[in-house]
């Protein structure tokens, strides 16, 4: 909210020199208030923000926080809330946070003020590395204050050279007399000069210190007693001063400090519970505005945290008096009652009940990390004790091995927890089947194993209960498996059934509220479509970007399916720029290491963009990049992928490089159209028409497996060029009609290019060809000069009339074209004037009759 200036909030007092010291470093982009405990940053901070007068995002840290996408979720929510904006949260893993904050910060008018506090709770190296190129770049007019104990761990030191750094430290925050003084008359205390002196020496202005020592003096019969025998080591006086301020509380108060002391976080509902007594919202409301190391987490001031010093000194009280473990139990009922499974997890493993924090781990795992806590999972995982004391957590551990990209280690993991299912209770034998089901159809994938996906769908089994957990496994299970069967399938080149499981998925994920596996699944449809519409194609991909980007996912690996695809069949309709900016995206968004499928269809993305542009040496290179990706089974495209390393070896006049490659070819995939066409290429470089005439002929008439696109059309273009070699023009016209023929729907010229076609469009009749839009972009896109195609049109008005039959408007079509609206006005006057014609439908139908455009898909 923004600042606003009045009395100092209750419990705390303005602290001139610091707050002028803030006031001054405001002018630099980042400060750093870096101190130990009990310092008074959190004070000094909120004193601040009060009175800056500037619009401020207050965000603390929750402790151990792990996960960089809830550090994410709630600064972006502290901003929003500070901004007034009403855009509804973002969910699911994967959250692009440093994006989402960056953007809501820029849309800010005016001065803008950041403010994280307690940032040593932040405990993710990503999220740490993030938020340090974030307050590097922060926009014009946003300023950030960042509080941490002891050193800071972000990398600042360009900001620091750049004097766009301000700082302080420890040894700025110990309270002057003045300030004991002014802190001591706000509670109401009066000491004399000399007694104060004492305090302030002996708490070295420790502003913790200081104000455990006020709730110990007020109402105390003899205060300079007091201070007189106030001494000790700091352990010692806290100690002290915890028993003094517990002593002068109220017994309910007592009871509610010590008992939800067990707590990293409580609200009045939780604290009700664990003391057994009403009011307590109330109590925490009033112990936060008399400052009594009660701090408020959210805007509504419904969720508390202790001072970390008090809480730990609370904890060691409660340890006399009461049974710890039990009160654990109980949070942790409360924390899984109310969805909180992680939390719930940590009360079970503090209450040493290890076998019953194990099973809920594991019935929850799954589902944790499709909610983007893979990085809590983990560090739960790590809070159990080594050794086989704990049984139980194969499963959990298989989970985070799959999050870290390590299929083979999650197997070990899921053959224990196969081998372990029998000693499960009954009850949750279901449950341990499914997960196990559902692991194992991931773990095959990553591993490259698409045949043994489908194997192991019969193994997925159906739901047998009804109850919530059972229904929420099951839902997760079916729509994970979905997306695994429809990746697997794609990439076993299945591509229609593929298209099946991923709609069904997406639609899985949809009705339970899963939008990162929406995504998943949306992202892999759109190479599902490439056997027979790029339409859809890009239909998909767009939808899955538009989703991705929504949810602040626009630079993850989730989403690298769809930017790849689009590069290559952007790169298809020699769209090349525009391939070169998504595939530059999705390199950015595909890890080292990833998924051997999506890293070989990279690799293959970025050989169809240099093949296209005629940088055979760089495409070469990325194919053999591709042949190395490990896999444990065999990626459908690696006939397309060794396939195009023979051509281009052949296209580089590297014959016997190109003939070693073929003799090394998996005589499995010999029979392949995109095989058999590389064998083409090489027979015609060896002149020997008639040798690749044969081996085009299984491709022709379809008894060769084969992607029905680009194999089809680069295997006509070849037989027309052994046509022409062996001196039938009349079979090189018909073939290359047939190519033009499959071609013109999508646009299609990379086969055109690949194979040096665009001698063979020359030599078609001018009247007789049905495709010359397509064959004078094809010409275009190779420099040839288009002589005898058509006489009536020029070049760049038969580009215009190939969008006429479309629905695209004309500022649309200039936008394809990259050209002005009077451009593509002027164009479509001339090519009405030219066909006799005064509207558009009529201007199609008579470029169709003079068969300047296809009459349609067959």
């Amino acid at each position: 909210m923004p600042g606003r200036t009045g009395a100092a909030p209750q419990g705390l007092i303005h602290r001139h020199d610091l707050i002028a010291a803030l006031d001054r470093a405001t002018k630099k982009q980042v400060t750093i208030v870096s101190a130990p405990a009990g310092t008074g940053k959190t004070s000094l901070l909120r004193s601040w923000s009060e009175h800056s007068g500037r619009p401020t995002a207050y965000l603390s840290i929750r402790p151990d926080q792990y996960d960089a996408q809830l550090f994410w979720l709630a600064l972006l929510d502290a901003v929003r809330r500070a901004t007034g904006s009403s855009e509804p949260p973002p969910t699911a893993p994967g959250f692009n946070g440093p994006e989402a904050v960056k953007a809501e910060l820029a849309a800010v008018d005016g001065e803008f003020v950041l403010i994280i506090d307690d940032l040593h709770e932040l405990s993710s190296p990503e999220a740490i590395g993030q938020l340090t190129t974030l307050l590097r770049t922060l926009p014009t007019g946003v300023h950030a204050i960042v509080a941490t104990r002891g050193l800071s761990t972000l990398r600042l030191q360009r900001l620091r050279l750049l004097d766009e750094l301000a700082e302080i430290r420890g040894t700025d925050l110990p309270f002057t007399e003045a300030e004991t003084r002014e802190l001591l008359a706000t509670a109401g205390i009066t000491l004399t000069d000399r007694s104060l002196a004492v305090l302030r020496k002996r708490t070295e202005g420790w502003a913790a210190g200081l104000r455990l020592a006020i709730l110990s003096l007020a109402g105390h019969p003899d205060p300079e007693r007091f201070v007189a025998e106030f001494s000790g080591t700091d352990r010692t006086v806290a100690e002290y001063l915890l028993a003094e301020m517990l002593d002068n509380q109220p017994a309910e108060v007592q009871r509610l400090l010590l008992r939800t002391s067990v707590l990293d976080r409580v609200n009045g509902e939780l604290a009700e519970l664990l003391t057994g007594t009403r009011g307590s919202e109330r109590i925490l409301l009033a112990l936060e505005d008399a400052n009594a190391f009660v701090v408020s987490l959210d805007h509504e001031r419904t969720w508390f945290r202790y001072h970390n010093l008090f809480r730990d000194l609370l904890r060691l009280e409660l340890r006399r008096t009461d049974d710890v473990h039990q009160l654990h139990r109980v949070a942790a009922g409360w924390f899984e009652e109310h969805g909180d499974v992680a939390e719930s997890t940590r009360h079970l493993q503090a209450a040493g009940d290890w076998t019953e924090a194990a099973q809920l781990l594991t019935d929850h795992a799954l589902g944790l990390t499709l909610d983007g806590q893979a990085a809590t999972v983990a560090a739960l995982l790590r809070s159990f004790p080594s050794g086989a004391g704990v049984r139980g957590l194969a499963l959990a551990h298989a989970v985070a091995e799959l999050n870290r990209g390590r299929p083979d280690e999650a197997v070990a993991h899921l053959a224990v927890a196969r081998a372990d299912l029998t000693k499960a209770p009954e009850d949750r034998r279901h449950r341990v089947r499914t997960t196990i089901a559902a692991l194992d159809l991931l773990a095959a994938r990553l591993r490259g194993n698409f045949d043994g996906v489908i194997e192991r769908v019969e193994a997925l089994p159906s739901a047998t209960t009804t109850s919530t957990a059972d229904v929420v496994l099951s839902n997760d299970a079916r729509a994970t498996a979905l997306l695994n069967l429809g990746v697997s399938a794609a990439w076993s080149l299945r591509l229609s059934e593929s298209e099946k499981y991923l709609l069904e998925g997406a639609e899985a994920a949809r009705e339970i509220g899963r939008p990162y596996l929406e995504v998943a699944c949306l992202a892999h449809l759109g190479f599902a479509a490439t056997r027979d519409s790029l339409t859809r194609v890009r239909q998909y991909c767009n939808d899955a970007v538009e989703l991705a980007t929504r949810h602040g996912w626009a630079s993850e690996p989730v989403i690298a399916p769809a930017y790849i695809t689009l590069a290559g069949t952007l790169s298809w309709t020699g769209e090349f720029d525009q391939a070169a900016e998504w595939l530059a995206r999705a390199r950015d968004a595909v890890p080292a290491g990833g998924e051997p499928g999506t890293q070989l269809l990279l690799h293959l993305a970025a050989a169809t963009l240099s093949a296209g542009r005629g940088r055979y040496e760089e495409a070469l290179a990325a194919l053999m990049a591709a042949t190395e990706v490990r896999m444990t089974g065999r990626h459908a495209l690696t006939a397309r992928v060794l396939g195009w390393m023979i051509e281009l070896r052949v296209r580089l006049g590297q014959l016997d490089k190109a003939r070693a490659t073929l003799a090394a070819v998996d005589e499995r995939l010999v029979a392949t159209a995109e095989i058999r066409n590389a064998i083409a290429v090489l027979r015609l470089a060896e002149d020997e028409p008639d040798a690749a005439r044969a081996e085009l002929r299984p491709v022709l008439d379809g008894s060769a497996s084969r992607n029905p696109r680009l194999s089809l059309i680069e295997a006509y273009l070849l037989d027309a060029h052994a046509s022409r070699a062996l001196g039938d023009d009349k079979a090189a016209r018909a073939a290359t009609e047939r190519a033009l023929h499959h071609a013109e729907p999508d646009r299609i010229i990379l086969p055109f290019l690949m194979t040096g076609s665009a001698s063979l469009l020359t030599g078609l009749p001018s009247h007789s060809a049905t495709h010359a839009a397509l064959m004078t972009e094809i010409i275009d896109a190779t420099s040839v000069d288009p002589v005898g195609l058509v006489d009536t049109l020029s070049r760049t008005e038969l580009r215009v009339l190939r969008y006429l039959p479309t629905n695209l408007t004309r500022p649309e079509i200039a936008g394809k074209l990259s050209v002005s609206l009077n451009t593509v006005n002027t164009h479509i006057r001339h090519i009405y004037t030219k066909l006799g014609v005064t509207d558009r439908s009529t201007a199609v139908q008579r470029a169709r009759d003079l068969r300047l455009l296809s009459t349609g898909r067959n």
